[in-house]
């Protein structure tokens, strides 16, 4: 630890996207979350009061940027500005979900970059530094010229497979489309498995069409890999593809668990066996039905934090296997 990080204190501060992941990233690491107001006028613009000095201290902000998106991502360059001017010493942003990533570059004329655009407008807020957790696509890293710690989710979703047995020849890992070949190779190495691709294309937003699969999935059980969830259009397609294509069984795996519109009731319809995804966007009750299986980054991210504050290397949580809480209770 360098000697001005030992002379700042370390704050841990949540927004209103995802109280409880925040006051479990909190008890992991024995601290409490510091006290902030949100409150709306009554035309809807948000305010924001930080109770607490935080005056040369680290602040750490939780805030996943997920539905209602505009809101959140408002809050959090609202809030960035409040620490600013209450001349925090440094503003660390935490994304456990960072919205507007799947628009990362221009597929056709004159479409958006919003990818970028929400990295320039965090980073004039005053960030500076950002800390996510599985992002849409790895080049968003170099939107920013602050520092990001890019958090994975494999080692996670890896341990839920592993304790099941679910690992060695017998299982083959699938990626869902040609751009989560790196994500599906990064999980197969952790379970010793094989993987498979999807071959695809997409007519519309939201909507996709299979077309072939490449590699054996015969017999053999089957895990689907994606960073988000959002429609479950793909990954449900892809679980019916594998099954009609002689899969002894299909579990699928997501980082953020997005669930719009009939995302549920497609699942919940699917050959889909169980649905693994974590707690990085909250999950109302509604929607947390017996297939879907949650499982916390409370630790990982609480790790992360703790060992960039003490100027400590965050590489090895790429490669440890945190050992899943069956019993844990989200609330």
């Amino acid at each position: 630890m360098s000697e001005s990080t030992k002379c700042r204190k370390l704050k841990l501060m949540a927004l209103s996207s995802n109280l409880p992941l925040a006051r479990r990233i909190a008890a992991s690491m024995g601290i409490e979350l510091g006290k902030v107001k949100v409150k709306r006028f009554a035309d809807g613009e948000i305010s924001i009061n930080i109770e607490d000095s935080v005056r040369g201290d680290d602040v750490y902000i939780i805030q996943s940027t997920s539905y209602p998106t505009n809101e959140r991502l408002m809050e959090l360059l609202i809030m960035i500005d409040a620490l600013n001017r209450a001349s925090a010493g440094s503003i660390n942003v935490v994304m456990p979900y960072y919205g507007y990533a799947r628009q990362d570059r221009k597929a056709q004329s004159r479409e958006p970059i919003t990818a970028k655009l929400v990295a320039n407008m965090l980073t004039v807020a005053g960030a500076d530094r950002i800390i996510a957790l599985d992002l849409h696509a790895a080049q968003i890293q170099g939107f920013f010229d602050i520092p990001v710690d890019h958090l994975l989710g494999a080692p996670l979703l890896a341990s839920w497979f592993l304790d099941r047995g679910l690992q060695g020849d017998k299982v083959v890992v699938v990626s869902p489309d040609h751009g989560g070949v790196t994500r599906a190779r990064r999980l197969a190495e952790f379970l010793g498995a094989s993987i498979a691709i999807i071959d695809k294309r997409r007519p519309e937003p939201n909507v996709a069409e299979v077309m072939n699969i490449i590699g054996r999935v015969k017999g053999k059980t089957c895990v689907l890999i994606d960073d988000m969830i959002d429609t479950a259009g793909t990954i449900t397609i892809a679980a019916d593809a594998l099954m009609e294509h002689g899969a002894k069984e299909v579990y699928a795996s997501g980082t953020h668990a997005v669930f719009s519109g009939k995302a549920v009731e497609r699942i919940q319809k699917s050959s889909i066996k169980a649905m693994l995804v974590t707690d990085s966007i909250y999950l109302p009750e509604h929607k947390r039905i017996d297939k879907i299986e949650l499982i916390s980054v409370s630790e990982l991210i609480g790790d992360a934090i703790t060992r960039v504050h003490n100027d400590e290397s965050v590489s090895p949580l790429f490669f440890n296997k945190f050992k899943n809480k069956s019993d844990y209770t989200f609330d």
